[in-house]
């Protein structure tokens, strides 16, 4: 819950149990209503409404109205002496109040944790046409159109805003909700969730060029879905691009207003494994493709970018790419076929998708290979037979690490709508801060063992600070 959302209820609480303490009223007492009501009203126009607190907007203006006579007694009469509430009365109000407080504690705005390192963070968004390819999943004849989203170090000035979670989350939110199996409105509180990035800033130019790292989120994904991972590199001196993937997104709203829903026929459903696979690796050769051209385009604005933002801001000799689930598959298809990519990292990296070619040839550049335990854990599972023969054939350093405790959705920030993460099959058991924690401390591990020469001891096996991590032997 936000600050004033956390004083309503508590201030409500000691004026109706404050009779059990003492019998007769003091002053401060009977102006807490009052106060409360203030609280709403800055609530309101501070922090926004949502329908969640919409049982304590009730007691609390009931409460207001009720006891707005006392309150408008002349100075000198006096104070009405409480009656000591009995023990159902008392019961009922502390169940009124813990219903009114359950809503906004279980369906929280959700906040990004504060990135670790010692640059703040910029973060811009930027749509891109890709002129040469036609999109096949787009309805008629279309080119192949990105919302892309850069975290970078930056030099934010005094006026800088803080950047919200995620663009048009208006519209965005009923899918995240559908997503979830909710109703439409159910996460519409989402409009009101910020990072810790503050939005178009200045870049910093005293650490520069710094290292890039390409994002690929996975299927009905999206690109804020690893603001916390994303905030922390940038933090750390590195440049972050995360590219959504049009049609295989849960929804993408570009700036002209179009909307561009998922499309089931992506990745359909209820075909036959061959046609279903052949589906997937058709989707994945475009999302790699999509990675590319992003990395084409932010080559020619490292040389000279009409907005000024990135150039010479990057280091383009020092590129790696991770990705999440299909975007996973997609990093390892994007980094096989094209020699820019230095190193990679996936989370759950969903193997279906990846050629026939890569699979039996491997890559070349180093990789981490991170997994949740839900999907380490099926041994016998297609991804993980995929996986199994793709390994052997890889030619530098490679460690996959298991992280015990996870969920599939525990690579995101989607834990963090709400403490029921678990029962909406969002998280594993495993706290959602140290997971957080671990993803960011073995990604910036492993990146800057690539690319500044800063070797780490965590990936020669098991750590004893991180006893989470199950290595892998293959």
């Amino acid at each position: 819950m936000r600050f004033l959302e956390i004083l309503i209820p508590l201030f409500l609480s000691i004026y109706f149990f404050w009779p059990l303490i003492r019998r007769r009223r003091v002053p401060a007492i009977n102006i807490l209503p009052t106060f409360t009501i203030v609280l709403l009203i800055n609530h309101y126009s501070i922090e926004g409404w949502r329908w969640q607190m919409i049982p304590l907007y009730i007691i609390t203006i009931f409460t207001f109205l009720v006891t707005l006579p006392d309150f408008l007694k002349k100075k000198g009469e006096d104070v009405d002496s409480a009656p000591r509430p009995g023990w159902l009365q008392t019961l009922g109000l502390a169940l009124l109040l813990g219903v009114s407080v359950a809503l906004p504690t279980l369906l929280p705005v959700p906040s990004i944790p504060r990135p670790g390192g010692p640059f703040s963070v910029g973060t811009t968004t930027f749509e891109l046409t890709d002129d040469s390819r036609s999109d096949p999943y787009a309805e008629g004849e279309a080119l192949r159109r990105l919302m892309v989203q850069a975290w970078y170090p930056a030099n934010p000035g005094p006026d800088e805003k803080i950047a919200p979670w995620m663009e048009s989350a208006e519209i965005f939110a009923p899918a995240l909700s559908g997503f979830i199996r909710m109703p439409p409105w159910f996460l519409d509180h989402l409009v009101y969730a910020k990072t810790n990035s503050y939005q178009d800033a200045r870049p910093n130019p005293e650490g520069g060029p710094y290292p890039l790292i390409l994002f690929s989120h996975g299927w009905r994904g999206f690109r804020e879905q690893n603001t916390f991972q994303m905030q922390e590199l940038a933090s750390h001196g590195y440049v972050v691009v995360s590219i959504q993937h049009t049609y295989g997104a849960i929804l993408t709203v570009f700036p002209d207003g179009t909307v561009a829903p998922n499309n089931p026929s992506a990745l359909p459903s209820g075909v036959p494994e061959d046609e279903y696979d052949a589906a997937a690796r058709k989707l994945v050769a475009q999302w790699a493709e999509d990675i590319g051209y992003t990395l084409d385009v932010l080559t020619k604005w490292n040389t000279n970018d009409p907005a000024g933002r990135f150039t010479g801001l990057l280091d383009l000799e020092q590129i790696g790419a991770m990705g999440h689930s299909t975007g996973g598959g997609a990093v390892i298809q994007f980094c096989a076929t094209d020699p820019r990519c230095k190193a990679g990292l996936t989370m759950d990296a969903f193997m279906t998708p990846v050629s026939e070619s890569v699979l039996d040839n491997g890559v070349q550049q180093p990789f981490l290979f991170l997994f949740s335990q839900d999907w380490a854990d099926k041994i016998d599972s297609k991804n993980n037979r995929l996986f199994a023969r793709f390994f052997p054939n890889l030619t530098s350093s490679a460690p996959v690490i298991t992280i015990l405790g996870t969920n599939h959705y525990d690579f995101s920030d989607l834990p963090a709508l709400s403490p029921l993460a678990p029962q909406l099959g969002l998280k594993g058991p495993l706290n959602g801060a140290r997971v957080q924690e671990i993803i960011n401390t073995y990604t910036l591990a492993f990146f800057d063992q690539e690319f500044t020469n800063i070797p780490s001891a965590l990936f020669g096996g098991s750590n004893a600070n991180y006893p989470e991590m199950r290595y892998e032997q293959r």
